[in-house]
């Protein structure tokens, strides 16, 4: 059981796979934006980079807090 379920957080995931996932999400909806609501085989890894800058700056802004 993860301490995250322990304090009563609906979701059962930890404040740090919060902030992830929410970054991984505001990214994915902001490059469906961008390509018209379709993300193309060709584009996956521009997305997946932009994804991998998203959950790096998430976990510099996590450890800051720390």
């Amino acid at each position: 059981m993860s301490d995250a379920y322990v304090v009563g957080n609906p979701d059962g995931l930890s404040p740090l796979l919060v902030e992830l996932r929410d970054a991984v999400a505001r990214e994915l909806h902001a490059q469906l934006a961008m390509r018209g609501e379709r993300i193309e085989l060709a584009d996956l890894p521009e997305v997946s980079y932009q994804v991998t800058i998203q959950v790096e700056r998430a976990l510099r802004a996590w450890r800051a807090t720390r």
